[in-house]
């Protein structure tokens, strides 16, 4: 497989990413949470146990998809640098049993399914188990950003390393600032900072950077690297005339 081919397999698989990605973001959260009220919150997922379902299903699509987008990566980078590929998968790997948190969502139907009769325990008690499912996973989720933003330090690097024209070169460093945009933002939800405007803005540069390295995978991609010349002729068979000479 060539490198241009390979490259546009990434970002095919990049693309799947970012489309299940949003999918919460943008169609099945606001549909459902209500930010401030948990009451209003566990009402709408009771109303649409269906829309829920489908937002905890492309999760779990998601988390496929990364971890072949990861494989990809690795493939394609490993030339230009093997132990940043390396560490690139590692923290795609370790993303993913975060995005299984998606589980405390089912929380409210659970709650409100009636099989708590006999445990002796009221409904405002049930109610408030179910509120506090639903706060775990909306202070929970933020972590996985943290390996969200890591993981695009070492693409970053590696994109840089990859050709030596300026427009990769801006791409490259663009990565690396904008993967600081998700830790920046787990960072003012879990310490409650007053600075939302600033990680909001921060993740615009990030999305921005994600967008442009996908239509960069698509159409340029790293170059051929010395290393994979090497590897592709080093596993090509050799005839038998040729050992003859």
């Amino acid at each position: 497989m060539t490198t241009l081919r390979l490259s546009r397999w990434a970002g095919f698989w990049y693309l799947l990413v970012a489309i299940f990605g949003s999918i919460n973001l943008a169609f099945v959260n606001p549909r459902l949470l209500v930010p401030g009220d948990w009451v209003a919150t566990m009402n709408n997922i009771q109303a649409s146990e269906g829309l829920l379902r489908f937002g905890i299903f492309s999760n779990i699509i998601l988390a496929v998809v990364f971890l072949c987008l990861g494989n990809t990566l690795y493939t394609l980078f490993r030339p230009v640098d093997k132990s940043l590929a390396r560490l690139m998968v590692l923290f795609v790997v370790s993303s993913v049993p975060q995005m299984f948190l998606q589980v405390t969502r089912l929380a409210p139907l659970l709650m409100g399914s009636g099989d708590w009769a006999g445990t002796g325990w009221g409904s405002s008690q049930i109610q408030a188990l179910g509120m506090g499912m639903l706060k775990l996973y909306d202070e929970g989720a933020y972590f996985a950003y943290i390996f969200y933003g890591l993981w695009m330090l070492p693409l970053g690097l590696l994109v840089f390393k990859s050709r030596s024209d300026w427009l990769t070169k801006v791409l490259g460093v663009a990565l690396v600032v904008g993967c600081f945009g998700y830790i920046a933002q787990f960072l003012q939800v879990f310490w409650a900072l007053p600075y939302q405007a600033v990680a909001s803005l921060w993740m615009n540069v990030t999305v921005l950077a994600e967008v442009v390295c996908i239509g960069w995978l698509f159409v340029r991609g790293p170059a051929d690297h010395p290393q994979a010349i090497v590897e592709k002729v080093e596993s090509r068979p050799i005839a038998t005339s040729q050992l003859l000479n």
